[in-house]
């Protein structure tokens, strides 16, 4: 493993300290993304090569892995408009890992695709935010079959601690996006408690100090309300416009289980509002503004 070459495409917010994770790891990575300026964050990284455009990420790396917004952009990127995306140009043997957030149906699409084309596919998207893709602590969801994954866990094992295979193609798509479901629907109840907390005359600190020490604990209010929602800050580095994307792809799925999703709708209406209401690129922690507004 460590002699394949890696292509990664998507150098953001993720893709470029999960990229320096695996040099770090001494892999081989070759990058690319459309935002030129990304380029100068390896200048000084040895065994990091900068690729001109996705097409020559494909001719030269058999294990490639996406960090992209949305399925969309998957889509089009692997196929093209007439099977003229980088599928073509794939090298014997290729392995896609998907790590973005794409829809869990178009993931199963693009595996059997894949696999009728004698290529490897793999959905592996990941959980932690900046913070955790920085030091390496990820939590990665995988989907696929195991003669794929065993191969690659190094790759795994150098961007993230916690590490499950949970199913079939698809299946770590899917559980990327309940998860953020369930975050989201904590994040948006932890804003209403502290919101009526505080003009009940409680001080939000120690309201989130108790939940804290409560059953009311969760990732939101041990990770985000000091840090990015009580400090006003809102720099907590995903956007909302993510969160509800995963929402959306969340109620969706739901919906596609024929499961009951009646929270899941009015979850995804309230954040789905509030990204109409708040500034264009506004963070996902922005939502106890709009709370605090909104009443």
């Amino acid at each position: 493993m460590q002699n394949k070459k890696i292509g990664v495409i998507g150098l953001g917010m993720m893709g470029v300290p999960m990229a320096n994770n695996l040099l770090q790891a001494n892999f081989q990575v070759k990058g690319f993304d459309i935002n030129p300026q990304a380029k100068e964050k390896f200048n000084t990284k040895s065994n990091f090569e900068w690729l001109n455009n996705p097409q020559e990420i494909a001719k030269s790396c058999q294990v490639i892995i996406l960090i992209l917004p949305d399925s969309h952009i998957i889509d089009q990127l692997l196929w093209g408009s007439n099977e003229d995306g980088i599928a073509s140009h794939f090298q014997k043997d290729t392995l896609v890992i998907d790590m973005s957030s794409s829809k869990p149906t178009n993931s199963k699409i693009n595996a059997e695709r894949l696999q009728n084309l004698g290529f490897g596919f793999i959905d592996a998207p990941v959980s932690g935010g900046v913070k955790r893709a920085i030091d390496g602590s990820l939590a990665i969801m995988i989907g696929g079959v195991e003669k794929h994954i065993q191969p690659v866990m190094p790759i795994f094992q150098a961007l993230g601690k916690t590490i499950v295979h949970v199913g079939k193609a698809g299946a770590g798509h899917a559980v990327k996006a309940l998860n953020n479901y369930v975050s989201a629907a904590g994040l948006l109840a932890v804003s209403e408690a502290l919101v009526a907390a505080e003009k009940f005359g409680i001080n939000p600190h120690l309201a989130n100090q108790v939940f804290n020490a409560s059953s009311g604990k969760n990732n939101t209010t041990e990770v985000k309300v000091e840090s990015f929602m009580l400090s006003e800050t809102f720099n907590s580095g995903f956007a909302i416009a993510l969160m509800r994307k995963d929402i959306q792809t969340a109620k969706d799925f739901i919906h596609e289980m024929q499961s009951h999703g009646s929270f899941a709708k009015l979850c995804f209406e309230e954040w789905e509002s509030a990204e109409k209401s708040l500034p264009k690129g506004a963070d996902h922690t922005a939502m106890f503004a709009y709370i605090k507004d909104k009443i």
